[in-house]
């Protein structure tokens, strides 16, 4: 959905949402800025590409995001957060007749003012999930080197020790992706 000149922003660096963050790189935006709540996945964005990286606790993300483009707005807002908070940012910092992007599991209801969606922003609005058509153009994205996974891979454990990295991920604070090797 991004082409060439739009400001696109990206709200989840976690592993799904650094992969996005290399996607869009590809279409030569003219800026990304990176949203999370976590400063080693900030810093990652910010190696992986983001121009602009924030913390939406510690930033007004809706006001930073208006002062960065003059007050007009995001062209894209890709939400991969889960967060029903990511919505209503989206939804506040994307421009009129912009593009929102729905890729996010949500651990609770989400509630808008759909007049935002329809009368006052005029938005574009896709809903995406993985699917099985998408591993062979993944894949092929990894082995050109087009798409970098390494660097999210946080933390490998031994099959053995499947218990420690079930917990490590879950809790999520120390890692980004945590991996078992066989």
């Amino acid at each position: 959905m991004p082409t060439f000149g739009d400001v696109v922003v990206l709200g989840g660096l976690g592993p799904l949402g650094l992969l996005k963050l290399q996607l869009v790189k590809l279409k030569n935006p003219k800026l990304i800025i990176g949203l999370d709540l976590r400063e080693k996945r900030l810093k990652l964005g910010k190696e992986l590409g983001a121009d602009i990286v924030l913390n939406p606790l510690e930033d007004d993300v809706v006001q930073r995001v208006m002062e960065i483009t003059d007050g007009y707005g995001c062209d894209v807002y890709i939400h991969a957060t889960g967060e029903p908070e990511g919505v209503i940012q989206g939804l506040q910092m994307i421009r009129k007749l912009g593009t929102y992007v729905e890729f996010s599991v949500f651990t609770e209801p989400t509630t808008v003012d759909w007049s935002i969606i329809g009368d006052r922003k005029e938005l574009d609005i896709y809903g995406a999930h993985l699917s099985p058509y998408t591993y062979p153009l993944a894949i092929d994205l990894l082995v050109k080197g087009l798409v970098q996974g390494e660097p999210i891979i946080t933390h490998s454990f031994p099959l053995e020790q499947w218990e420690e990295a079930f917990a490590m991920a879950e809790e999520g604070t120390e890692s980004v992706k945590v991996v078992l090797v066989p």
